[in-house]
């Protein structure tokens, strides 16, 4: 091959190798981005709150029992009747009460006879002992009588409250105001004092509470909150998909459960609309403050790494950057950075597996960033 032959060959052979090298550096800056969905940091208020089940309970519930034996003579309710304090509820047959009530009434009477009987004995005893025609023995023994009669005609009296109350007994009156129940009993049955299975079940539904339990560690947070004042609490479905009721903080117990390192809390809802039914489960929110105009992003931006949490922001040229943040609070949802982020930044929501620092990406249809609370 001749000089001239193989400076052509070369020529012609860096000519291919560019050639090849351009299109590849096109293909590559042509290459489509990493597909991602990303949502844009905000700055809002987001309230601090404490998530847990909680069960429904009756505000107050009271089993109606009978306080006297007897035959159920009336039922006076409605199962499912809203009833109010003092309304008559059942009665049991009075008549053998009412008679007993009669025959002490009676008694009484005899014995207020004897009594003015004695008195007036005791009166000429006195006349007679201060003429010397009577003892003195005569005269203390007729006081003793009269004595006695006045013990008697007290007893009696009791007897007779006694009998009076068991006719009260007789009408069953609710107790609080509430909602009845399935009644356990029907009319004609024997009912006694010592039955514990009661007539009917009342429950206060108009307030209600929900009893809830979060962990000890939060204890002195919540008592620093309620000292502030009172602490909303709101009550959501079990799939923490709507809300059913507002409320506040009631009260807090007064131990904490050692075997499980948490304390109750009770929290009180007006539940005007029945939402909320005794016995029912349901994701309650403690709200103990509110952190004003903090940058949040959805919590799923949030990674955890070898060297702490970051989050893949988008830069302007279409790639992305691993930046490390700061968290302050994160509820599952909505995580508040402390630091690492400002407002506007654009943060992947989606698509993170396959991206490292500096990775090109497309982004698709931005996510909404989370709203407070939701």
């Amino acid at each position: 091959m001749t000089a001239q032959h193989r400076a052509n060959w070369l020529l012609s052979l860096a000519s291919a190798c560019f050639a090849t090298l351009t299109m590849a550096a096109t293909a590559q800056a042509q290459a489509p981005g990493v597909p991602v969905q990303a949502a844009a940091a905000a700055r809002q208020d987001v309230p601090v709150l404490l998530r847990n089940i909680g069960a429904v309970q009756a505000y107050q519930s009271v089993l109606v029992r009978a306080r006297v034996d007897g035959t159920l003579d009336k039922i006076l309710f409605r199962e499912g009747q809203e009833v109010k304090a003092g309304d008559q509820l059942a009665l049991i047959d009075p008549r053998p009460f009412q008679a007993a009530l009669d025959q002490v009434l009676a008694k009484k009477a005899a014995d207020q006879a004897q009594l003015a009987n004695a008195e007036r004995d005791l009166a000429r005893y006195a006349n007679l002992a201060r003429s010397d025609f009577a003892s003195r023995q005569q005269l203390d023994t007729q006081q003793s009588l009269v004595a006695q009669y006045q013990a008697t005609i007290a007893g009696d009296d009791a007897a007779i409250a006694t009998a009076r109350l068991n006719v009260e007994y007789c009408h069953i009156a609710a107790p609080i105001d509430g909602r009845v129940g399935l009644r356990m009993l029907d009319k004609g049955n024997l009912v006694r004092a010592s039955d514990a299975t009661g007539i009917v079940n009342i429950a206060q539904i108009h307030p209600i509470a929900v009893l809830f339990t979060l962990p000890q560690e939060a204890l002195p947070q919540i008592q620093a909150a309620m000292a502030r004042g009172a602490l909303p609490v709101t009550a959501f479905t079990a799939d923490d998909r709507a809300q059913l009721s507002s409320g506040s903080l009631l009260t807090v117990d007064n131990s904490i459960d050692a075997a499980t390192g948490t304390i109750r809390l009770k929290a009180e809802f007006p539940n005007a609309d029945s939402r909320l039914w005794p016995g029912q489960f349901v994701n309650v929110r403690l709200q103990l403050d509110t952190l004003k105009g903090v940058v949040t992003v959805p919590s799923i931006a949030v990674q955890r790494g070898a060297s702490g949490l970051f989050a893949f922001v988008v830069k302007p040229d279409g790639k992305v950057a691993l930046q490390p943040v700061e968290v302050q609070q994160d509820d599952g949802q909505l995580a508040v950075i402390a630091r690492g982020i400002d407002e506007g930044a654009q943060v992947v929501t989606n698509g993170m597996s396959r991206l490292q620092n500096g990775s090109v990406v497309a982004v698709g249809q931005p996510a909404a960033a989370t709203k407070t609370g939701s």
